[in-house]
């Protein structure tokens, strides 16, 4: 039985299942296994967490899971009561990210939230500043003026 393209007097092969492949048509089973744990809205607002509600909530919650309309917020004790108040505001600002209301309830988990990293700390005999420098020295006896100059350097220590 002839096909339709012989009649026509062209010929054209089968198309081999090992010869190339659209690479739109390899996609989704590389995609699959990693959307069945994280939802692409979910992957996308844990990525821009810090951007969506701003440096002071970014710094005390960490979004952990987005399915069924519900988004899971890691946070301490406190801090969950607050966003408990600020929830109407909170969805609106991430659906706003998102493009369209997917987050329907915010759902608080207990966590403990890593300390940031301490900033570097200038040596214990950094100088002092002037002012406060000129302050100590005016003080009479070497111990007193020596325990005000460790105070000074401990206090300004943690100042930029």
């Amino acid at each position: 039985m002839a096909k339709d393209s012989d009649k026509a007097g062209g010929f054209t092969p089968a198309r081999s299942p090992y010869g190339p492949r659209p690479l739109g048509a390899l996609i989704p089973a590389l995609t699959r296994p990693v959307f069945r744990k994280r939802s692409p809205a979910g992957a996308q607002l844990m990525a821009d967490w810090a951007g969506v509600v701003g440096p002071a909530l970014s710094g005390v919650t960490t979004p952990l899971r987005f399915a069924a309309g519900t988004l899971t917020i890691g946070c301490a004790g406190p801090v969950a009561m607050e966003l408990t108040h600020l929830a109407p505001q909170l969805i609106g600002r991430i659906n706003a990210h998102l493009g369209k209301p997917m987050v329907e309830r915010l759902r608080f988990v207990q966590q403990a939230q890593p300390r940031p990293a301490p900033a570097a700390r200038p040596a214990a005999d950094a100088p002092l500043p002037a002012p406060v420098e000129q302050a100590v020295a005016k003080v009479p006896g070497e111990e007193l003026r020596a325990a005000l100059a460790k105070l000074g350097r401990g206090v300004y220590r943690n100042r930029p």
